[in-house]
């Protein structure tokens, strides 16, 4: 595949081509979307589409820290060496440095669906200009285009519901029944002192970059530590979050909401655990600060057997279809991104967003004929196809590994504690009686 690229070159005017030489197209590839402009520099860049934002956060939220592209395992990270996947030079993590980028990849994931031959300028942290590739290119001749032949650009996914500071009891979960939040993750949490905290939340954020989330939304810790602890570990890792404080038994949330404003990767959000937990009034209230904040207020609803139980009594009809690869896709990007409150900062391609992005390698056999793109990424993608990891505009992750923090050494500490963790908080398995 790469022989067949370089042989088949470029134009002079450094644009890709527009078709790949090793698979057909793929339906639904749009040919003409209309440019969007780069701004300038007195008028702000316009926000794409109509954002409706959501006072609560409910339910368990679309994937784990897995993902659609990562559901396949922990691969990723053995190709940083050689300098690109596979063995590949043309794309490289220097290419990503700088606070400008005009960058051409071969297919590009806009709301409407994939496109070729389109560029998107990528400034401070935004997208600024997206459109077809002569066209911005020709705009900006201060850039020089960085080409991502055989790759894909999508938005990151954004995991609409997580507990960063559990992640050293995901292996201690398997097979158990439901409510498993008053045997596992509960004492879990109140296990932990701050470093075991940070530690496990920084951990948590790594695996959620390296299944291609650039976002995440935190409903709260019980660990008896300040949340400023999980918010250090999620910046460090350069993972957006949402993250909340549990205000369960009345306390005033107004400090939280106010520490975090402006921040540029931290939202703040206030929770409550489940409805028990609180008085009605306490819940009215709440919701009523998230709303003048412009925050949401995230609760768990119908997670546990009995709950849903009760809940399907309710339901007249329900819609058993499964979709298609693009309502996954959107779910897994922008509407989750509206669920947690961010429809206007990410979730997609789009000027005036953010730039939470994933390069995503095609030439891969999974992907080996391609004919609709959009499915074939949420059922037969891996995370050791994901290239590059950048959010706000900034490269953090290269091959499933960061490049400005010591991933392997958080690895080997999260290996110690884990277990002391484990310890201290009396998890039990149980498993059933072999037979004799």
């Amino acid at each position: 595949m790469a022989n067949q690229r370089q042989e088949r070159g470029t134009g002079g005017d450094g644009i890709p081509p527009g078709e790949r030489p090793d698979r057909e197209p793929s339906p639904g590839l749009n040919p003409e979307p209309q440019p969007q402009p780069d701004p300038s520099p007195e008028q702000p860049a316009p926000v794409s589409g109509t954002v409706r934002r959501r006072g609560l956060l409910v339910g368990m939220g679309l994937t784990g820290a897995g993902g659609l592209l990562g559901a396949a395992g922990l691969g990723g990270g053995e190709a940083a060496a050689a300098g690109g996947p596979h063995g590949k030079g043309a794309v490289r993590p220097e290419q990503f440095h700088g606070g400008a980028h005009l960058l051409v990849p071969e297919v590009l994931l806009l709301p409407d669906g994939p496109v070729r031959d389109r560029a998107v300028l990528v400034r401070d942290g935004t997208f600024r200009a997206i459109g077809p590739a002569r066209q911005l290119i020709a705009a900006h001749r201060d850039l020089h285009p960085v080409r991502l032949d055989g790759h894909l650009l999508m938005p990151g996914f954004v995991d609409a519901h997580h507990h960063l500071t559990q992640s050293f009891g995901k292996a201690r979960s398997f097979g158990r029944p439901s409510e498993i939040f008053k045997t596992v993750w509960e004492p879990l949490e109140h296990a932990l002192d701050e470093e075991s905290a940070y530690v496990s939340a920084k951990l948590a954020a790594l695996e959620a970059l390296r299944g291609g989330f650039t976002t995440v939304a935190d409903a709260g810790t019980r660990a008896p530590v300040d949340v400023g602890v999980v918010a250090r570990a999620t910046e460090e890792a350069g993972l957006r979050c949402v993250l909340s404080e549990i205000v369960s038994h009345g306390a005033d949330g107004q400090a939280h909401l106010g520490r975090w404003d402006g921040h540029p990767l931290v939202h703040p959000s206030l929770a409550i655990a489940v409805p028990e937990d609180a008085p009605g009034e306490v819940i009215k209230r709440t919701a009523d600060l998230c709303a003048e904040a412009g925050a949401v207020l995230q609760i768990h609803v119908n997670e546990h057997l009995a709950s849903v139980e009760r809940s399907l009594k309710s339901v007249a009809a329900g819609d058993s279809s499964c979709g298609a690869g693009r309502m996954w896709l959107e779910h897994a990007t922008a509407h989750s991104a509206d669920a947690v409150g961010l429809g206007s900062v990410t979730g997609e391609i789009a000027v005036g967003k953010a730039a939470d992005f994933l390069v995503v390698d095609l030439d891969v056999p999974e992907l080996t004929p391609s004919y609709d793109l959009r499915w074939e990424l949420v059922r037969l993608a891996h995370r050791d196809q994901i290239t590059a990891v950048v959010v706000g505009g900034r490269l953090r992750l290269w091959c499933g590994r960061p490049l400005d923090w010591d991933g392997p050494a958080l690895v080997s500490r999260a290996a110690e504690l884990g277990p002391e963790v484990v310890r201290r908080a009396g998890l039990h398995r149980v498993e059933p009686p072999r037979p004799a």
